[in-house]
């Protein structure tokens, strides 16, 4: 598909209901990395910046995946989703870029749009290959933030607009949950990644073993539900700013952790939570991997600028469930 970009002369309406006719936008910059919402920087006039989401069809990469919107991991993606997921973290103290404006009218673009603060520190990933000892009071803020979310309990699971609203009745625990879409995630990894057929069994049967050792709760933690170091910004008084929340729900607090560890590696010490289920832990590890196989080689199969990168992700967790699995 011909895809259309946001150019800065189609916001200046925009800027001028949240700012008045003082301000006008005069160069807008579309920011790497995004899959599935437009991620912009503008530029105006008086020299400052802003951040511009925009979530609309051109700047969703993924294929049609016919989620059910009562599945936790159904697409996060939506205005909707962002503005739940915002007011329930800022309530607790935990910092995400400030919303200037949040436009559903369709009268400055076709997508729903948000105007938020332009976070000016980089990610804490860029932080931490830079200084990692520059980067030590933000990832202990990050922990605080985190213990602060998994504090936020609900009986009911799923994504926290759906959650709030009551539309997301859900008939399985996240063990199940976790357990269905892994099976799903490997019938689709192994029908495209021809290293891992031979041993489609042996991981099913590993699936289904971790699953087997998890125990029922009946309570959830708020969690972020992606939280790698690329999804923190460190602002100027070097503290943590969560970004890409439109995906955060109440869950199990270790599938978070399963993914956090993984991402911070070596850096995850000041984020670890007392009290984690290993078996849980286990489980969604290899969970996380079967989905970080099956997702980049999806998306793969279109235009995203970045299929490279996403063949290198598919590729390196193929290496690890087999290695889970004892096959290679």
């Amino acid at each position: 598909m011909e895809r259309r970009f946001v150019e800065h002369d189609q916001m200046a309406g925009l800027v001028r209901e949240a700012f008045g006719a003082a301000r006008r936008p005069v160069d807008v910059v579309r920011l790497t990395g995004g899959s599935k919402k437009g991620v912009y920087r503008l530029t105006l006039d008086d020299g400052g910046s802003m951040i511009l989401y925009v979530w609309g069809n051109d700047e969703n990469y993924w294929p049609d995946g016919g989620d059910d919107i009562a599945d936790p991991f159904a697409d996060a993606s939506g205005a909707d989703l962002f503005e739940a997921s915002r007011a329930q973290i800022d309530a607790i103290g935990v910092r995400t870029p400030r919303l200037y404006l949040m436009d559903r009218s369709g009268s400055h673009h076709s997508a729903d749009l948000a105007l938020v603060e332009d976070v000016r520190g980089g990610t804490l990933e860029a932080l931490l290959a830079r200084d990692r000892r520059a980067a030590e009071a933000a990832l202990q803020a990050l922990g605080d933030a985190l213990r602060a979310m998994a504090g936020q309990r609900s009986p009911h699971l799923g994504k926290v607009a759906l959650v709030a609203n009551g539309t997301a009745p859900q008939d399985r625990r996240p063990e199940q949950v976790v357990l269905d879409r892994a099976v799903r995630h490997l019938a689709v990894a192994a029908e495209r990644a021809e290293r891992m057929r031979p041993s489609k069994s042996r991981i099913e049967d590993l699936i289904r073993e971790r699953a087997a050792a998890v125990r029922p709760r009946e309570e959830y933690g708020l969690i972020h539900g992606e939280l790698g170091p690329d999804h923190i910004l460190v602002d100027g008084q070097g503290r943590p700013v969560l970004i890409d929340i439109e995906g955060a729900m109440f869950f199990d607090v270790e599938w978070e952790h399963a993914f956090t560890s993984m991402r911070f590696g070596s850096a995850y010490a000041p984020l670890r939570q007392p009290g984690l289920d290993t078996a849980r832990l286990d489980f969604y590890r290899l969970a996380h991997s079967l989905a970080l196989i099956e997702g980049p080689l999806r998306i793969a199969d279109g235009d995203f600028p970045g299929r490279e990168f996403m063949l290198s992700i598919a590729d390196w967790h193929i290496g690890q469930v087999l290695a889970a699995a004892g096959a290679r």
